[in-house]
């Protein structure tokens, strides 16, 4: 892939990543898709690669290095077929681990840092809750201080990682009274006492392990708190934008996949005495397609850009979700069609593509909400600031 965001070393980390996945994890995939379960092994093999360390300090074994590491890493996890395998290295990698390495202390960055990186644990973040969804100002989960402790009671849901990870970091309200002003984030141990997790059957993600969580008088110590308290919703917010960004990309990726796949069926499949790439609707049908992904790659890898220089992307961010999440879907839709009953088939890729991408308008915040902060942002001139 030409594009002027990569270098050449991008493009050599992109070809031994490809060459990694096909090695290590393409052959595992449907075990993986039919259990549930993606086996520790592999977590440590990410980890001994590097491929958890992209975006991290040095001083806990990260390698620091550019976003546009981070976009090929995602980009070549989404074209292997496995939105929940996907899902479980992103989710540890670059939704626990970000709020470790932003709010956690030393002590704390020396104890779960260090080791999601090398593959040795991993990470769960814990904020959407049953009766909130993507409403994060009004999660119930509380922690009250006691002493020099916390006590954390409430529930989580829709939780990759949910079931096998080994920390979880969680959004809990310290001050019950004060709205998102009173939210705080905290990070313990998957063995603490009063933490249980149920497993959640899904449409789609089907490697992945989503738990809904309960925390039942779940007592830590008070340097668990990970920031200020009180600031908890500010994080949350700050690092939305790198989230929303995330699936933007997975979705092009995804999307771009779902073309390629079409492309040398439509090439390979005859019907009425030729390919079915000579059929002008089909033809054209592609070509829109073709345009609408490469309009939101290039628009996510401009933020991207952007994001990869400081700059608080919040509003670029809810777009790139917004926009090529529904992309994905109408084009894997359509990719879907153009294989005709094999679309609708098992081994062929198009069925589970178009079920692990149908979780793309609803995860990391709705399309409906999306839309929403965007409507304030544009129209009642609402500026979201970072924390500080």
């Amino acid at each position: 892939m030409e594009s002027m965001y990569f270098t050449e070393e991008h493009q050599m980390f992109r070809k031994s990543l490809q060459d990694f996945l096909k090695k290590e994890v393409v052959p595992h995939i449907e075990k993986w898709e039919k259990t549930g379960t993606v086996e520790r092994f592999i977590w440590k093999k990410f980890g001994d690669m590097g491929f958890f360390g992209l975006a991290y300090p040095e001083a806990y074994g990260g390698l620091d290095l550019d976003l546009f590491y981070t976009v090929i890493f995602l980009e070549e996890l989404q074209k292997i077929n496995s939105g929940g395998f996907a899902a479980n290295m992103w989710a540890h990698a670059y939704l626990a681990m970000t709020h470790v390495n932003k709010e956690g202390s030393d002590e704390i960055k020396e104890k779960y840092l260090a080791p999601s990186i090398t593959g040795d644990k991993i990470g769960c973040l814990c904020i959407t809750e049953p009766f909130g969804g993507s409403d994060v100002a009004g999660m119930r989960t509380t922690a009250i201080k006691k002493g020099d402790t916390y006590v954390i009671n409430g529930s989580k849901t829709f939780i990759t990682n949910g079931i096998y990870s080994d920390y979880l970091v969680v959004a809990a309200k310290t001050d019950p009274e004060a709205g998102h002003n009173g939210m705080s984030i905290f990070i313990m141990d998957r063995d603490t006492p009063g933490i249980s997790a149920t497993k959640l059957d899904k449409l789609g993600w089907r490697a992945s392990d989503t738990a809904e969580i309960a925390f039942d008088n779940v007592t830590i110590p008070t340097n668990q708190l990970m920031g200020e308290e009180g600031k908890g919703f500010p994080y949350i917010m700050q690092h939305f934008a790198l989230e929303r960004l995330i699936m933007g990309i997975n979705s092009h990726a995804r999307a771009e996949y779902a073309l390629d796949y079409a492309k040398q069926y439509m090439s390979e499949r005859t019907a009425f005495g030729k390919t079915i790439n000579k059929f002008q609707a089909l033809r054209h049908k592609y070509a829109d397609l073709y345009a609408d992904m490469e309009i939101c790659r290039e628009f996510n890898y401009s933020v991207a850009y952007r994001l990869n220089k400081g700059e608080y992307v919040v509003k670029q961010a809810t777009m790139s979700k917004l926009k090529s999440t529904k992309m994905a879907d109408d084009v894997i839709n359509e990719c879907l069609q153009f294989l005709g009953g094999y679309g609708y088939m098992e081994e062929y890729p198009m069925a589970r593509l178009l079920r692990d991408s149908r979780l793309g308008p609803i995860g990391g915040g709705t399309s409906e909400i999306l839309r929403e902060i965007l409507a304030k942002m544009l129209l009642d001139d609402k500026n979201y600031k970072p924390a500080t």
